[in-house]
């Protein structure tokens, strides 16, 4: 009498499928800050698993050795950024080159005490057992870097206004109570006249811009303090950092405009449509707009909500190819703003979002919040998702929202079209007329609308 298996979930009479050979060619790489160790098919060398510094010369060496091996499919596991230099070097002497998340290795069973990683890596990856982490294309990527050093810089220019206002408080100078920004026009003559010598408080007044609502004698009782001299030298050290940056800023746009220029593959202009309102104030100088339209064939800052800045943002993280995913669910589950799937006995037993650290989905968040306000269809969305659950849940939803129009909008090459609050409102009415219907249908009863007066 056969034995039944035992400590196995197969079925009487089914046997076990056995792994195919996906990429017979491939090698794993374990990725260190001062070497590499690379593992091909024990056939392929006599030694199989060799160590490479971190040098260009070595890396180079490392390339040539694979290529003897008859590699074709290389994978690597890294954290932080020492994978870059041998991704590039290797993707551009023609492999495949994957990218895997850390994670997802050691999350498959199996593994043997005494394997090295990248020979784990090098099994995995033969078995087609793991997959490689995006990465837009090479001159997406500079733009992406462009971005990113960008933003750094506006956070550091952040910071320096913090110590410029730090340095007011503590003299006493009250002056961010009266005006909203102390690094707008009127803050900017002000805070400089007070580093050049000025302590007229009545002088400093008669600076003001038209546009400031607080009176001359507001901004001149607000102006009376101690002006003890070491919080005049902080205020002095801080405001040159801040126009040093602000030069820093100047020379990173005009990088990120010659790289859109490169990018731009499409013809026209943006169609003008309704106003969009004033430009962001932390937005480049040029018009990114336009430039942004011939990269992508269509004007995302038509979406509600989306302006410069966030398209930027998203562009650069993702660019306008959106190929490597399959459908829209791809790529709202990269984003990580698509509903969870923890599904355990037909049961959900979680729809929670997974956490991921993505600037795309970040900006889109930020844009999502920005809706409340909104007289369109996006705003009426999100203040109907406010009314069901609470806020951070909202902001999430209508940032998928908009994740998918933009997915839409780039695959399709069709321009968004808003319909309004009103239409979303009256679709939303219909929709639950139709729903009370039908449950009053099952009951038995009929629903009657009541005739609206003329």
């Amino acid at each position: 009498m056969a034995q039944r298996n035992r400590g196995t979930n197969l079925k009487p009479g089914k046997a076990r499928q056995a792994l195919t050979l996906v990429h017979p060619n491939a090698a794993g790489i374990d990725i260190g800050s001062a070497s590499h160790f690379a593992a091909v098919p024990p056939d392929r060398d006599d030694e199989p698993v060799r160590e490479f510094p971190s040098f260009t010369v070595d890396l180079e060496r490392l390339a040539d050795w694979l290529k003897a091996c008859g590699v074709d499919t290389v994978a690597m596991e890294s954290t932080g950024v020492y994978w870059i230099p041998l991704f590039e070097l290797l993707d551009a002497r023609g492999f495949t080159v994957l990218l895997v998340n850390a994670r997802h290795v050691k999350n498959v069973s199996g593994r043997k005490s005494d394997v090295l990683d990248c020979q784990w890596l090098q099994q995995l990856m033969t078995y087609g057992l793991l997959r490689g982490a995006f990465r837009p294309a090479d001159e997406v990527c500079a733009l992406r870097s462009l971005s990113r050093q960008r933003e750094m810089l506006l956070k550091s220019q952040a910071r320096h206004v913090q110590h410029m206002q730090k340095a007011l408080t503590q003299m006493n100078i009250q002056l961010a109570n009266v005006i909203s920004d102390v690094v707008g026009e009127t803050g900017q003559r002000i805070l400089r006249a007070i580093i050049a010598g000025e302590r007229d408080g009545q002088v400093l007044s008669g600076m003001k811009d038209v546009r400031i609502r607080a009176s001359k004698e507001e901004i001149a009782k607000s102006l009376q303090g101690n002006w003890r001299a070491e919080h005049l030298f902080a205020l002095k050290q801080a405001l040159a950092l801040f126009d040093f940056i602000g030069t820093q800023l100047s020379e990173c746009d005009a990088e990120i405009e010659a790289q859109l220029q490169r990018l731009q593959v499409h013809d026209g202009t943006p169609a003008k449509g309704k106003k969009r309102g004033g430009r962001p104030r932390n937005a480049p100088k040029f018009n990114l707009r336009e430039l942004m339209f011939k990269m992508c064939g269509v004007d995302l800052t038509r979406i509600d909500g989306i302006d410069v800045t966030t398209a930027l943002t998203v562009i650069s993280e993702v660019g306008s190819d959106m190929s490597r995913f399959p459908t829209v669910k791809h790529f709202a589950c990269w984003l990580g703003l698509c509903p969870g799937t923890r599904i355990t006995g037909g049961k959900v037993m979680s729809g929670k979002t997974k956490r991921v650290a993505n600037r795309a989905a970040q900006a889109l968040r930020m844009a999502a919040a920005a809706l409340r306000t909104s007289q369109s269809a996006l705003g009426a969305y999100f203040r109907r998702m406010c009314s069901r659950m609470d806020k951070p849940k909202a902001i999430t939803a209508a940032a998928h929202k908009l994740a998918r129009l933009i997915y839409t909008m780039l695959t399709k090459g069709e321009e968004y079209t808003d319909q309004g609050q009103d239409y979303f409102e009256e679709r939303y009415r219909e929709r639950v007329l139709r729903q009370l219907a039908k449950r009053a249908e099952k009951m038995g009863m009929k629903l009657v609308t009541d005739p609206q007066p003329a």
